[in-house]
């Protein structure tokens, strides 16, 4: 028997500590059924549909791509999300056929000593793109609303000040014509915890687990509330957050790089073929509500 990441946590969770909804809803699951009972689909898409659309979507990417290196045009996308709401696997399918040096990911570890006593946004400033780049945050500044609260890694007065800068960070980073595209991808608890246990046992995806995903699993609630008043104080006209319901990933992927076409003008854009994001799960921030329920429920 293969020794688990962090002693087998997630499966102690599951069997001692998680709601008996949740267990319930994992237990008698199959294999492409949809997990929350508020999801809009019951079934994971298609493969062949998926397949279909994406590969529609691929090319438009990769003309947004050349068209970006020719203009100079710079832009930026956020990936934030609950733990295991497929942030990772979205940026993946967004860079398939992009250029590496072009389309840069920005996964930024834990502050150093002395990025920890810097401005907060300096150390992300380095990493804005500069003409014909594209930058893909898997997280960002938003760490400082959610995880660092959630965990106790600020405090009151500095989340305060973060987010009395945050609008004119975002507004300068809008005005200097780079163009900003905050993603949320929102998953249902019992979905979440499915991942996490699915992690576990592949050896192979056992790297994506950490010590903030086991401290995490408990803290559903303490989340629910950081998520939900971040989003509300840095949702704006000119820096807008989409929120997509990622309990269904291939549907997520698509709503997402749809979402990032849409954002930007682009030589050869085809926005028929693209067309617009589902919006029984992507929109603005009442989507929110949908998977957010409490601790138990099911």
């Amino acid at each position: 028997m293969q020794d688990l990441p962090f002693d087998g946590a997630i499966s102690s969770y599951f069997k001692e500590k998680a709601p008996k909804s949740i267990r319930k809803a994992i237990e008698s699951a199959g294999k492409d059924d949809i997990l929350s009972r508020s999801y809009p689909y019951r079934e994971e898409i298609k493969t062949k549909d998926y397949e279909e659309k994406m590969d529609v979507l691929q090319l438009q990417l990769v003309r947004l791509h050349a068209d970006l290196k020719e203009t100079g045009k710079r832009l930026v996308v956020l990936f934030e999300g609950r733990d295991a709401a497929g942030k990772g696997g979205t940026i993946d399918a967004v860079r398939m056929n992009l250029n590496p040096r072009v389309a840069q990911v920005v996964a930024l570890a834990k502050p150093s000593d002395r990025e920890a006593r810097q401005w907060y946004f300096q150390r992300y400033i380095d990493w804005l793109p500069a003409c014909g780049e594209i930058a893909l945050f898997d997280r960002s500044w938003y760490n400082r609303g959610i995880v660092e609260r959630v965990f106790g890694f600020s405090n009151d007065a500095q989340r305060e000040r973060f987010f009395a800068q945050l609008p004119a960070f975002e507004e300068m980073i809008v005005d200097e014509g780079i163009v900003l595209v905050k993603l949320w991808l929102d998953v249902d608890r019992a979905e979440q915890l499915k991942r996490f246990l699915d992690r576990e046992q592949d050896e192979l995806k056992q790297w994506k687990l950490s010590s903030i995903d086991i401290d995490g699993l408990d803290k559903w609630d303490e989340y629910t509330v950081a998520i939900k008043d971040t989003i509300n104080r840095s949702h704006s006209v000119r820096a807008p957050w989409t929120i997509i319901r990622s309990d269904d990933k291939k549907r997520a992927r698509i709503a997402a790089i749809q979402t990032i076409l849409n954002a930007v003008d682009y030589a050869g854009k085809n926005s028929k073929l693209i067309g617009e994001p589902d919006p029984a799960i992507c929109g603005g921030p009442a989507l929110l509500l949908a998977n957010d329920a409490p601790a138990g429920a099911s």
